[in-house]
């Protein structure tokens, strides 16, 4: 699932659940699985055509597919109407318990958790490993993707979509400002000096990098960590949190250049409708570049049916790497650099059905599923390249995030710690850019963060 980790990451994050009596046992007619969705996955809800998919054609092909090998399946859909943390807060104890579904919507966000707390366990275990790498979709997955449903290496389940951070900007106004159309900086200074030829342009913000707590996750996954990773590292790395390093401090001094110079709107970031107001101006031609995921283009900006429509979409919005603070010195020695969200689908360790869920999940996950869901849903980058190559080849945009963005792109920590930790990048972008100097936002953070994983698990220099 994909994110704009975001009320979309987090929309996007908590997915369909399968579901039913096949996790605590039969109900007296052979094999029985129940599908059931939560309420953004319901029929005319948020995510409506993954509703109509689940019942209108996984359902139905499903049952066929088994039915083909002398298999009585019986699979039933129940769509639930419960808010993202009242679902996982559901999920968990079902888990635990040993009841609820036979298979499982996670966001990737929460699979180590749930991992660390023994509510979920790895593919092979469940349903062996031969079976597991057998299945010829693992060869479509890039590694990148693989990870949102893995846990320290090992995998728990199978990722369906994801998702990836860049730089968009608007073509009009960089002509007007005298920047190229095919924009692609390879620094943070480049980004920088396009902003201060933005200042040019009369009633535009220059740059909308996402900062505070008003912004909740979308300051994280949109500004923090695709310029955590451009410095060079990840939010967690070595079996400790990042702290007061320079890395993190080289961040928020980009924070503080952009909003002390102006070429951010500070105001904006405290508003508490913030970031909705930044995708209205974005699409009023208001705002020169923005760090966002491929939602803005596909979700937002969208002329069909996007929450703030852009008619001339295809011919003003471009897009770029993010690049690292100089070449070379991203992570892992990149150039440029992402951040992506999404999640996947894991089996309950206490299914009474665990290979026929096994054959469930590698159902949902084939190009045939994915190019069905995506017909009646339209656009979306999934798990699987294969499918993203032909259901994508008309999107220049998300081609461009599936082909050259998941390839080098990082993941959030899936470690129940991260939570706090974010909200503690959260405000230490909202004492930067509200005046307070870097040295004292990186302390307060790491003090922040050590009082809630622990002082021995935090880094710094």
């Amino acid at each position: 699932m994909a994110s704009n980790w975001r009320m979309f990451a987090a929309v996007v994050g908590v997915g369909t659940l399968l579901a039913g009596s096949a996790a605590c046992g039969s109900d007296g007619g052979g094999d029985s699985l129940t599908i059931t969705a939560n309420a953004i996955n319901s029929a005319g809800g948020k995510n409506a055509a993954e509703a109509q998919w689940i019942e209108d054609w996984v359902i139905p092909k499903f049952v066929a597919q088994q039915q083909a090998k002398g298999v009585t399946v019986k699979v039933r859909f129940q769509a639930t109407g419960v808010p993202d943390e009242d679902y996982k807060s559901r999920i968990a104890k079902d888990l635990k318990t040993g009841t609820g579904a036979d298979v499982v919507s996670l966001d990737g966000i929460w699979v180590g958790e749930f991992a660390e707390g023994q509510q979920i366990k790895p593919l092979d275990d469940l349903v062996g490993a031969d079976k597991v790498a057998a299945w010829d979709g693992w060869r479509q997955i890039p590694e990148s993707v693989q990870r949102l449903t893995s846990y320290h290496g090992v995998q728990y389940g199978v990722p369906q979509e994801t998702d990836g951070r860049v730089l968009f900007f608007n073509r009009k106004l960089f002509q007007q400002a005298g920047l190229p159309a095919d924009w692609q900086p390879t620094s943070w200074d480049q980004v920088l000096e396009a902003g201060r030829k933005l200042k040019s342009v009369p009633g535009v913000i220059p740059v909308q990098l996402n900062a505070g707590t008003s912004f909740g996750e979308a300051t994280t996954t949109q500004g923090v960590l695709p310029l955590l990773a451009g410095a060079g590292t990840t939010l967690y790395e070595g079996d400790k949190w990042v702290g007061n390093t320079a890395k993190l401090r080289s961040v928020l001094d980009l924070y503080r250049t952009v909003y002390d110079e102006n070429l951010g709107d500070a105001q904006l970031q405290q508003d508490a409708k913030g970031r909705e107001k930044s995708f209205e101006k974005f699409a009023k031609g208001q705002v020169g570049i923005l760090l966002e995921s491929d939602y803005l283009w596909r979700g937002v900006l969208n002329p069909k049916g996007g929450s703030f429509p852009m008619a001339e979409r295809d011919t003003q919005v471009g897009w770029a790497k993010v690049p690292a603070a100089t070449p070379g010195t991203g992570v892992n020695r990149q150039d440029f650099v992402s951040v992506s969200g999404g999640g996947g689908r894991v089996i309950n360790p206490k299914s009474k059905h665990a290979e026929l869920a096994w054959e469930l999940l590698q159902f949902m996950n084939s190009p045939e599923a994915f190019e069905a869901l995506l017909a009646g849903g339209g656009p979306r980058i999934t798990a699987r390249q294969d499918v993203n190559a032909q259901a994508l080849g008309g999107d220049p945009m998300l081609t461009f995030v599936s082909q050259q963005i998941l390839p080098i792109t990082s993941l959030r920590p899936a470690l129940p710690e991260y939570t706090k930790v974010s909200k503690a990048l959260q405000q230490a972008t909202l004492d930067v850019i509200t005046g307070k100097s870097t040295a004292d936002a990186a302390a307060a953070y790491a003090k922040a963060v050590a009082d809630a994983v622990g002082k021995d698990k935090v880094a710094g220099d």
